[in-house]
């Protein structure tokens, strides 16, 4: 459905990636790029009306003491599970949905404060600029690698890079990877102090639950060089943790950090062809 004629919005929600536009172009940029794909039916846009009238609405739910996910059913675009941090100075909404309406917004609030709105990478935009002016004009950090992918500009929007502590103990870090300036989270007091990472689609947790995986896109299966991978890996392992969730369902429970160095490991050596004879 090619939706928005006749809706008293101004901006607009892609119906694949759900990232919002200020304008509606002929194709989403973000969709059209190699990691993405546009539909074989063709492009389609939604309002934030037209969702919420489709019977959409969000959940908020526990993961552990202070973190928790937020979710919309049906799915919107990629269908990603926001996360949220607590802390004693206030929290940092993650992956932000391409979903929002009044009562999770509520939701949100009665858990705390939002001080900060962060992607990790542009796929996990979502309708940001609104979760924003939703929750008072809260800052929408944005890599500054890259920026060029806000499609709905706004005074909330800050570009960072390198490592930036948003919240005492929750800290963001660029690796790169899947975009040049896609970041995970560290949470040092997560996982009963042993720290958790927020690794969105940087790094993947598996349906194992014991290994992770990195990709420059995960639906064309296309994949990163070992020299990347060993990048990404070296800026993680940086900091303590032992449990890591990914942007969707997906958690490493324990032993994480060194299932990263392991899943790198064997990366690296499949793209070197030290398992060529197995194929």
């Amino acid at each position: 459905m090619n939706g928005g004629a006749g809706i008293n919005e101004d901006w607009w929600i892609c119906r694949t990636c759900a990232v919002e536009h200020a304008t509606r172009p002929e194709v989403c940029a973000i969709c059209a790029d190699e990691r993405q794909w546009v539909p074989a039916s063709g492009q389609a846009w939604a309002t934030l009306a037209e969702l919420q009238a489709e019977g959409r609405r969000a959940d908020v739910a526990e993961l552990e003491p202070d973190l928790f996910s937020i979710t919309s059913a049906p799915p919107v675009g990629i269908g990603q599970s926001a996360k949220l941090v607590r802390t004693p100075a206030g929290m940092l909404l993650w992956d932000p949905l391409g979903f929002v309406d009044d009562d999770v917004v509520q939701r949100v609030r009665g858990l705390g404060e939002v001080v900060a709105i962060v992607a990790s990478h542009p796929h996990m935009f979502g309708v940001q600029v609104e979760w924003s002016r939703r929750l008072g004009g809260v800052p929408v950090l944005v890599a500054e690698a890259d920026a060029g992918w806000v499609a709905r500009p706004d005074p909330a929007v800050e570009t960072w890079s390198g490592d930036l502590e948003v919240l005492p103990g929750v800290t963001l870090t660029q690796p790169g990877g899947h975009f040049p300036g896609s970041a995970v989270v560290h949470w040092a007091a997560g996982a009963e102090g042993r720290g958790v990472l927020l690794g969105g689609d940087t790094i993947m947790a598996n349906p194992d639950r014991t290994s992770v995986s990195f990709m420059r896109s995960y639906p064309n299966r296309i994949p990163l060089s070992a020299a990347v991978v060993r990048r990404v890996t070296d800026t993680v392992v940086r900091f303590d943790f032992d449990r890591l969730y990914n942007n969707f369902e997906g958690v490493v429970p324990s032993g994480a950090r060194d299932a990263v160095r392991r899943s790198a490991d064997r990366h690296v050596a499949w793209v070197r062809g030290d398992f060529d004879h197995l194929t």
